[in-house]
């Protein structure tokens, strides 16, 4: 993928079908960082890249941080290779220097503006004979190379958009390929690592589909196999727009920060693409690699609507909640996120126990998207005991006395493990041994005494969850309060 800044959901996609490829077909997926743009790159941009693919569980094998046998693996630290492929292309006469100050293609931009034509550089110093070439040397002239675009290219086949060509060289001018400070244009450093990297195959954004017959010529220049190309349609939003960069909504980090698991959104950008037999929500990585096969893409752009995200994660936390060993990682999280929100309250020790946090999971599975819905205030009772007056309460039964003795019965004679099912049928019995409290009403005066809120999950899951001692501490405390 290429890197300029931080990686966003495009690069992502990008990335993934890159590794989802190169898995299926057994080879290896490689993180080149692309920084011969100096006035673009971005301070730590490239480690936050990386992180960020570690992170989203899409590791490259090979990279900047890993190493591998074609390193190095930034464009800065290969200008060697770059100034010696020029000189080769110089030789053969493909490539030319150019003497043309900034000054006179910025006149020739302007130029081309007023009459409404696409700016393009004249091709002028292509003309210059050796000897004009020496003596403006000699002058020690600044200078920039640039190849010979050529007439008539030959077609290639996209894997994504088939035939496909592009006369370059009637639509622009002969492209820089060296700059004045000795670095590479795109151009010639992808051609230049694709080709000593021994890449096989580069899936990238449909951007790049009308420069590849440039990068074509270039590799017949210099003698060389091209790879095969894949070009990826656009990454748009629901209504067709391109993807916000500004807030940084779009860029990983935030989606990290908000708390969205890395499979939800491998999980929703492969959904809204194409490559996949069909559209399923809940793709684990290990599934989305089975399922690809590449003719499968289409042209069309992949349409991502962000408010599905949440749906997404909530498939994707299920999954990882009834997975024992990714549980494990969850309770912790929880456990952080609890000390975080009501460290400042009491929070008794015991609610930040594995196998409650454990149980709470596992009775919330499917009712939250993310592991902080269950920190909010609708919550809070889980992990602080709420003040409930008995005044409260009475508001609701008279007989709240009644229903406090008959819970607390029930509640010691279970010592077996409780279930939502059993509990459910024991309440609605004891209602039936209260004079003329209503079965809502005495589920009121339960959910107000265990959770001092009004509405929530079943009165059974909260007890279930809460556990026996618990329960008879919340309804003993609201009575005698």
């Amino acid at each position: 993928p290429e890197v300029i800044g931080f990686l966003h959901l495009g690069g992502l996609r990008t990335a993934l079908y890159n590794y989802i490829f190169a898995k299926k077909h057994g080879g290896s997926f490689i993180l080149r960082v692309e920084d011969t743009d100096q006035n673009r790159v971005v301070p730590g941009a490239a480690e936050g890249i990386e992180d960020m693919l570690d992170w989203a569980g899409i590791p490259p094998d090979e990279s900047p941080r890993r190493g591998g046998s074609f390193g190095p693996y930034q464009q800065s630290h290969r200008l060697d290779l770059y100034r010696s492929a020029s000189d080769v292309l110089l030789e053969r006469g493909a490539a030319y220097r150019c003497f043309c100050t900034p000054q006179r293609l910025e006149l020739l931009k302007k130029e081309a503006l007023r009459s409404q034509q696409t700016p393009r550089y004249d091709n002028r110093c292509r003309h210059l004979t050796p000897s004009e070439v020496a003596e403006k040397l000699s002058q020690g002239l600044d200078w920039v190379v640039r190849f010979r675009l050529e007439k008539g290219v030959e077609p290639f086949q996209d894997m994504v958009y088939g035939w496909n060509k592009h006369e370059v060289a009637e639509v622009e001018g002969d492209p820089v390929i060296l700059k004045g400070d000795g670095f590479p244009t795109y151009h010639l450093a992808n051609v230049v690592d694709d080709h000593y990297m021994g890449i096989s195959h580069v899936l990238r954004g449909t951007e790049w589909l009308t420069s590849t017959s440039k990068h074509l010529l270039l590799y017949k220049a210099f003698g060389w196999t091209p790879p095969k190309f894949a070009h990826l349609p656009l990454l748009l939003n629901k209504d067709g727009g391109k993807l916000s960069k500004r807030q940084g909504d779009i860029f990983l980090e935030r989606f990290a920060q908000d708390g969205y698991l890395p499979e939800a959104l491998l999980d929703i950008i492969t959904n809204c693409g194409s490559g996949f037999a069909e559209k399923q929500m809940g793709r684990t990585l290990e599934e989305l690699v089975s399922q690809f096969e590449i003719d499968r893409i289409t042209t069309h752009s992949a349409l991502l609507d962000l408010e599905k995200l949440p749906e997404f994660n909530r498939i994707h936390l299920i999954r990882h909640i009834e997975n024992e060993g990714l549980r494990h990682k969850l309770i912790r999280e929880v456990q952080l996120l609890v000390e975080h929100v009501y460290g400042d309250q009491q929070v008794d020790q015991e609610v930040l126990e594995k196998e409650y946090v454990e149980r709470v999971l596992l009775l919330r599975k499917g009712h939250i998207s993310f592991l902080k819905n269950l920190v909010s205030s609708d919550y809070s009772y889980l992990w602080i005991r709420p003040s409930v007056s008995r005044e409260q309460l009475q508001t609701i039964s008279a007989e709240v006395d009644e229903i406090g003795k008959l819970v607390l019965g029930l509640m010691t004679r279970q010592a077996a493990v409780l279930t939502v099912e059993e509990l459910n049928k024991d309440l609605k019995s004891l209602q039936k041994q209260t004079k003329e409290t209503k079965y809502s009403s005495m589920m009121k005066v339960l959910r107000l005494a265990l959770s001092g809120q009004q509405h929530g999950p079943s009165v059974a899951e909260m007890m279930v969850t809460l556990g026996p001692k618990e329960v008879c501490g919340r309804i003993h405390k609201a009575l005698s309060s």
